[in-house]
C-alpha cells in the first residue's frame, strides 16, 4: 500500500504511521479483518431504554451488551481512555481502562485509530457529567483504517469530493445520512399509498430498442451477441401503457431514467421517476390523487403538511394547490397577452427577446413552452398545476375534446420547477401515429430530442387501450422538496462527476 500510494503521490506522514501500525498488529498476530464478532444490540436501543436510567440503578444491573461500531472519537487519560463508537442508529461514549483489559490488551488497543471499526463487550454506567457510557470488558479490532477522517470540526467542506467519497461523507456529517434515510422513507410510504389504492408494483426493460415515452436525448449502447443497438431508457411509459392492454389497469413503476443531457443543480443525466397509469380515470382525477399522495407523504416523513424549502414554506395540504391553464399562467402570471402568444411571429419575437434560441420550423406551441419556461416557472413557488398543453409539445397526450390544439395534461410545479407530469392518455391508434409521424419529422429536421416511430406501441394501441390517465413524478425532486436540499446532488447518493484528475 505504501509503495501504490508513493506512486500516486497521495502518501502522507498520517496514513504511513497508520500502515505501520497495521504492519506491527501482524507482526503481533493480530487480524486487521477478523469476521467473528457477534454484535447483539444496536446503539439506539440502548439509548432509547436507558436514557432516563439513573446511574445507581445501572450499576445494580449486571447486564451486558455486545455493540460494533466505527470510532468517531477518542480522548486518551494514560491507563484509561473514553471514546465513542456510531453504528448506522447512533453513538454512544465507551470507556475502557488498563485494569479492566489488563496490560496486555490495552497496549492494543492503544493501537486504535479514529476511524477503526471496533467491537466491545461492556455493561453500563453513568460518568460525573451524567453521560451514558458502555464499561469495556472486552475489546475487538473488526476493521482497521488505514486513512484518517476529517477533522471533527471542519469535515467535508469541498463539495465535490463530498459528492465523489459518499462513504466518508455519510460517516462525517450527519445531515447526509439523515437526507438518505428521508429518501427511503419517501420511497417507502409512496410504495404504501399506491399499494393501498389497488396499484400494482412492476418492472419494464431498461435497455430498449426505440427510447419513448418522452422527449429526450437518449444514451445509445450495443448488444454484442444480437448485433443490435440498444437505448438506455428515457422513461417506461410506452411499456406501462401495454400492460393497460394487456388488462392491468393500474400499474406504476419506480424506476431509473437516461437522458444524454446537461447537469445541473436540479438535473443529473441517470434519476429516478415514478410513473403510473390509472384505466378508467383522467387528469383531473390525477391532481386529485397528486394532492392527496404528496400531502400524505410529507405527513408520515416530516410530520407536517407544511414543509420548508430554502426559507420559503410550501403548503402541500390538500386543497392548497393551485389549478390554472397553460395560457393562463403565459397571461396570469408570465404577463405575456394573447395577441403575442396566439400570434407566431409575435410569440418568435419575444422569446428571442428573452434570449432564447429559435429553431426553424418550430411550431407555436413549442415556443409557447419557451416562454412558459422563462416568464412562468420560476415564479411558481406554491404547488401549481398547469393544464391544457398545447398539442404541439404532448405527442401522447389526449386531445381536449372540445378544442383539439390542447391536451388534457398537466404539470406539477413548486419551487420554481417542475415536479411532475401527467395526462389523459391517447389511445387513439391514428392520431398516435400521426403525432409520432409529426415527431420523426421534426428529429430529421435536426431536433434530437422528438420521438422516435414506435410501430409495436401503436399495434398494442390497435388492440385497443382503455380510456386512462398516466403521470409521473421527479423522486429526486420530491427528495430535495422535503429534506430541503438545494442541489439535486444532495439527494443522490453517487452522483456523475467527471472522472477524477489523476
Amino acid at each position: 500500500m505504501l509503495e501504490a500510494l508513493q506512486a500516486k503521490d497521495e502518501l502522507n506522514p498520517v496514513i504511513k504511521t497508520r500502515v505501520e501500525k497495521a504492519c506491527t498488529l501482524l507482526d503481533e498476530n493480530v487480524p486487521l479483518y477478523p469476521n467473528g464478532f457477534q454484535r447483539d444490540t444496536a446503539i439506539s436501543d440502548i439509548i432509547e431504554e436507558f436514557k432516563d436510567v439513573a446511574g445507581e440503578a445501572l450499576e445494580g444491573t449486571e447486564k451486558q451488551f455486545s455493540i460494533a461500531g466505527r470510532v468517531v472519537a477518542f480522548r486518551s487519560f494514560g491507563k484509561a481512555t473514553f471514546f465513542q463508537i456510531q453504528d448506522r442508529s447512533g453513538r454512544i461514549q465507551v470507556f475502557c481502562s488498563r485494569d479492566d483489559l489488563g496490560v496486555e490488551d490495552y497496549k492494543l488497543f492503544k493501537k486504535t485509530d479514529i476511524g477503526d471499526i471496533v467491537g466491545v463487550v461492556g455493561s453500563l454506567f453513568r460518568t460525573k457529567t451524567d453521560e451514558l457510557t458502555v464499561k469495556t470488558e472486552s475489546f475487538q479490532l473488526i476493521t482497521k483504517s488505514l486513512r484518517p477522517l476529517p477533522e471533527k470540526y471542519h469535515g467535508l467542506k469541498d463539495v465535490e469530493i463530498r459528492y465523489r467519497q459518499r462513504y466518508v461523507d455519510l460517516i462525517v456529517t450527519p445531515r447526509t445520512k439523515e437526507i438518505f434515510m428521508a429518501r427511503t422513507a419517501i420511497v417507502r410510504e409512496l410504495r404504501h399509498f399506491l399499494d393501498e389504492k389497488g396499484f400494482m408494483e412492476v418492472e419494464t426493460p431498461m435497455m430498449q430498442p426505440i427510447p419513448g415515452g418522452a422527449t429526450a436525448k437518449p444514451f445509445e449502447t450495443h448488444h454484442n451477441a444480437l448485433d443490435m443497438k440498444l437505448y438506455m431508457r428515457i422513461a417506461p411509459e410506452l411499456y406501462l401503457k401495454r400492460l393497460l392492454v394487456g388488462g392491468f389497469e393500474r400499474v406504476y413503476e419506480i424506476n431509473r431514467n437516461f437522458r444524454n443531457e446537461g447537469t445541473s443543480t436540479q438535473h443529473n443525466p441517470e434519476f429516478t421517476m415514478l410513473e403510473f397509469y390509472w384505466a378508467y380515470a383522467n387528469f383531473e382525477n390525477l391532481m386529485d390523487l397528486t394532492e392527496e399522495m404528496f400531502s400524505r407523504v410529507a405527513k408520515v416523513v416530516t410530520g407536517d403538511t407544511k414543509v420548508t424549502y430554502q426559507g420559503e414554506t410550501i403548503d402541500l395540504s390538500i386543497g392548497a394547490w393551485t389549478r390554472m391553464t397553460f395560457h393562463d399562467s403565459l397571461e396570469k402570471i408570465g404577463g405575456v397577452s394573447p395577441d403575442v402568444y396566439s400570434d407566431y411571429e409575435k410569440c418568435k419575437e419575444c422569446v428571442k427577446a428573452a434570449g432564447e434560441k429559435v429553431v426553424e420550423g418550430e411550431k407555436l406551441g413549442k415556443l409557447q413552452a419557451k416562454l412558459f419556461d422563462i416568464r412562468v416557472e420560476p415564479k411558481l413557488i406554491q404547488p401549481h398545476f398547469i393544464y391544457h398543453y398545447p398539442t404541439d409539445i404532448s405527442p401522447l397526450s389526449r386531445r381536449n375534446e372540445d378544442n383539439p390544439d390542447i391536451t388534457d395534461r398537466f404539470e406539477l410545479f413548486m419551487t420554481g420547477r417542475e415536479m411532475a407530469n401527467a395526462f389523459s392518455e391517447l389511445n387513439d391508434p391514428v392520431d398516435q401515429r400521426g403525432r409520432f409521424e409529426d415527431q420523426v419529422k421534426e428529429k430529421e429536421a435536426g431536433d434530437e430530442e422528438a420521438h422516435f416511430m414506435d410501430e409495436d406501441y401503436v399495434r398494442a394501441l390497435e388492440y385497443g387501450m382503455p380510456p386512462a390517465a398516466g403521470q409521473g413524478v421527479g423522486i429526486d425532486r420530491l427528495v430535495m422538496l422535503m429534506t430541503d436540499s438545494a442541489s439535486i446532488r444532495e439527494v443522490i447518493l453517487f452522483p456523475l462527476l467527471r472522472p477524477e484528475a489523476t
